[in-house]
């Protein structure tokens, strides 16, 4: 049987007393509970009843005992991370990973397969299927999940959680996504634009911790970017800001073709890159990943086409520069994971902006949107099982 949330048990005082404690042991690991006194200010009294609850609760576990200072020694405890699990799905255009983490952003299980292009349904389908088994590999089942955060390419409406336009995934813009997978698996779903959880994610553990104003620039499938401002994501009016693959850059922005892809995506996007590398006379690579072996073997064809995407991805860049003022933007993605394509856009930069932003790779490559995934779970489950609630008081 599932564990209940101490705090939906308690009253407004002891919600904030043990609030104040699970803080304490999440920022400094492993700790007594004279430590936590010392730290939170509540008495030794307090805290013994409310480490005690905790414990009983199964959400801290004692892990021994201190040694080396005068005195008794004391029972050290920390939080027993598998209390609580959630899942991160991130859907792409051609994979879907998936991951279960527990309550420190441990991952417990990851998997990743091929996306259903029949979309629609068959996706509800394949993503309860993925949780099932990755709730197996964690040794655990689906029921005891506490919830799912679901990544998704397209303009995401964050009042309702509809998905708007998603070019490269059919049927998703078309049905209640979050509800009707919500309805299956019995668990309460988030659903997110893929591109912001991975600015979030970068804002978690990666390059962005300690920076409150960067961008994050996904290249591959398709084209997007996450806003980081002023340490909070921007989202815009309609939950479309950072649908950078309809900037007026590398084609006719007239053309009412650019209106369902975009302009940018449709000159800078994976499909885009192999067929500007056939126009160059390229002959050995039908993927993408083939394109850079090509280039790396030194292959004209295939300079020419990176060179040209760099360039328009540099021109991308310096406008995103000019209106957000970024302090480093961060390229992720299948294609903007290549430290090939990278170097290039920097080499690009300074010749199409007089201030040319700091540019990183993401730390986790393809798992940013992942990351930023389980970032989001983690801090529901937090709020959810912990938090304090001032308006119930």
């Amino acid at each position: 049987m599932a564990m209940t949330s101490p705090a939906a048990q308690t009253p407004i005082a002891r919600k904030i007393s043990t609030n104040a404690v699970i803080r304490t042991v999440l920022a400094n690991g492993s700790i007594s509970r004279a430590d936590i006194a010392k730290l939170t200010g509540l008495s030794k009294q307090t805290i013994s009843e409310v480490v005690r609850d905790l414990e009983d609760e199964g959400w801290l576990r004692p892990v021994g005992r201190t040694d080396g200072r005068p005195g008794r020694n004391a029972v050290i405890y920390e939080i027993n991370a598998r209390a609580g699990l959630a899942v991160a799905i991130d859907l792409g255009g051609t994979k879907i990973a998936a991951a279960i983490c527990d309550l420190l952003g441990n991952v417990v299980a990851e998997t990743k397969v091929a996306t259903d292009r029949r979309g629609g349904m068959h996706l509800v389908n394949q993503f309860s299927d993925l949780i099932v088994e990755l709730a197996s590999a964690a040794g655990t089942t689906a029921d005891k999940l506490r919830l799912v955060v679901l990544g998704s390419p397209g303009v995401l409406d964050p009042a309702t959680g509809h998905i708007n336009v998603a070019p490269n995934i059919p049927g998703v813009d078309a049905m209640d996504l979050r509800q009707i997978f919500s309805s299956r698996m019995g668990l309460p779903v988030i659903v997110e634009n893929d591109v912001n959880l991975a600015a979030q994610g970068e804002r978690w553990r990666g390059h962005g911790v300690e920076i409150d104003n960067f961008a994050f620039v996904a290249l591959g499938t398709g084209i997007g970017m996450g806003i980081i401002a002023n340490g909070a994501l921007l989202r815009g009016a309609r939950g479309a800001a950072g649908e950078i693959a309809y900037l007026p850059i590398g084609g006719d922005a007239f053309d009412p073709g650019g209106f369902t892809l975009g302009t940018l995506e449709s000159a800078v996007g994976s499909v885009a890159m192999l067929r500007r590398y056939i126009g160059f006379g390229g002959r050995n690579a039908s993927t993408v990943a083939d394109l850079f072996a090509a280039f790396n073997a030194g292959e004209a064809s295939a300079v020419a086409a990176i060179e040209e995407t760099a360039r328009l991805v540099a021109i991308a860049i310096a406008a995103i520069g000019a209106t957000l003022d970024p302090e480093l933007v961060i390229t992720g993605g299948s294609i903007g994971a290549r430290p090939e394509l990278v170097d290039a856009i920097r080499r690009f930069l300074p010749r199409c902006t007089p201030y040319p932003p700091r540019i990183e790779i993401s730390r986790f490559g393809n798992r940013a949107a992942l990351m930023g995934g389980m970032g989001i779970a983690v801090e529901r489950m937090h709020d959810d099982l912990f938090g304090v609630k001032l308006r119930e008081a």
